[in-house]
């Protein structure tokens, strides 16, 4: 008759596994270390900004805050992802520096658009957000002093430029002093089956950027364009058979669901933002400047502006040229290169410019970022 077999026990003197409420406690212990960290880390920003004001130096420095940033994810080593201590680091900075001041930032509104979510990421929750609904009002509010900061898309992947952005630069004196890379993916939001989706609402850039996915996935469905993709999520939320193509953030905010994700049509797609304010950042060594002009209208005048950055030996990024809106017409030349305008360089090249053409500004210099989501 065999034996009836027992439970083996373990070797005397081996450890147990910790059960649920050791790992519990040893969380709770580890937060509260984490928050006492997090506190002097706070103490000691306040203190930096109190050396910052008796020196005359800003509040936000762009350029820091991304080398803190990056420093923290580079010294990390799992398991969290990159972008999770991002996403941490960019709060405790935001909440440090709105103990210093809390900074007012106008954006591209409503609530929920990409340009929020390329605010939040920038400058993270810990500011007095002012949502406006047209480019030009960003700029007013920070040339009146409304805002410290204001951002504007700049340019995207698929579309290109955005006209009204580099037409406010010829109207206004602001500057460029941060950029924001964001990787758009666009999402089918709606609070009924797909089967029973009538309309999809969306700005016309986002429809614009789903039109193959639309076709083969709803072809029966009508595209309606709107505002913005804040205003699509409301009006699905609001209408019977109703979609909207916004971002996972706007389905949360708004109640829908999620019915597809990642409908865009070029998977690269991705949107640049200008963080403007009165100053340029200060030099990293890794930063970018933009510059505007006006050249005469004869042969081989563009041929010689170009020529200075050949002869300096600066990389020119992007040249996009738009018209002037006057009676008399003309043309303004937006030139993004490598360098800051600090740079002897970058400043033996303006000085030529300056000389060669009919106007010409420095719209600013910023530190280069990397795309995110």
């Amino acid at each position: 008759m065999a034996k009836e077999s027992r439970p083996s026990k373990a070797p005397r003197g081996a450890a147990r596994a910790p059960n649920l409420a050791q790992l519990r406690n040893q969380i709770d212990k580890l937060d509260k270390e984490i928050t006492r960290l997090a506190n002097e880390r706070a103490r000691l920003a306040v203190e930096i900004g109190k050396l910052k004001e008796a020196n005359g130096r800003p509040c936000y420095d762009p350029a820091r805050e991304e080398e803190v940033i990056n420093r923290a994810m580079e010294n990390s080593r799992g398991p969290l992802s990159p972008e999770c201590i991002r996403a941490v680091f960019r709060e405790l900075i935001s909440g440090s520096r709105s103990l210093e001041k809390r900074l007012r930032v106008a954006y591209l509104g409503p609530e929920y658009t990409y340009s929020h979510l390329a605010a939040l990421e920038r400058f993270g929750e810990c500011v007095e957000f002012n949502p406006v609904a047209t480019i030009p009002a960003v700029f007013e509010e920070v040339n009146r002093g409304h805002a410290d900061f204001g951002l504007v898309p700049l340019e995207n992947s698929t579309d290109g430029r955005v006209a009204d952005t580099l037409d406010m630069f010829t109207r206004l004196p602001v500057r460029i002093c941060g950029e924001v890379q964001l990787r758009i993916h666009h999402n089918l939001l709606a609070r009924c089956q797909r089967s029973e989706i009538i309309e999809v609402y969306s700005r016309p850039q986002a429809l614009s950027q789903c039109r193959n996915w639309i076709a083969k996935h709803l072809p029966q469905v009508r595209p309606v364009e709107v505002m913005s993709t804040a205003t699509a999520a409301q009006l699905a939320r609001d209408k019977q058979g109703a979609a909207a193509i916004a971002s996972a953030a706007a389905a949360a905010h708004y109640s829908l669901e999620v019915v597809a994700r990642n409908i865009e049509d070029q998977s690269g797609n991705l949107t640049r933002f200008a963080v403007i304010g009165e100053k340029s950042a200060a030099r990293t060594g890794h930063d970018m400047s933009a510059v505007m002009f006006e050249i005469e209208h004869r042969p081989g005048a563009l041929a010689d502006a170009m020529a200075v950055f050949k002869r300096n030996r600066l990389n020119m990024t992007w040249i996009e040229s738009f018209p002037i809106a006057r009676p008399e017409g003309g043309y303004m030349f937006f030139v993004e290169l490598v360098g800051h305008e600090n740079d002897a360089r970058v400043q033996r090249a303006i000085g030529m410019l300056a000389r060669k053409t009919l106007r010409f500004e420095v719209l600013g210099s910023y530190p280069r970022s990397a795309p995110v989501d």
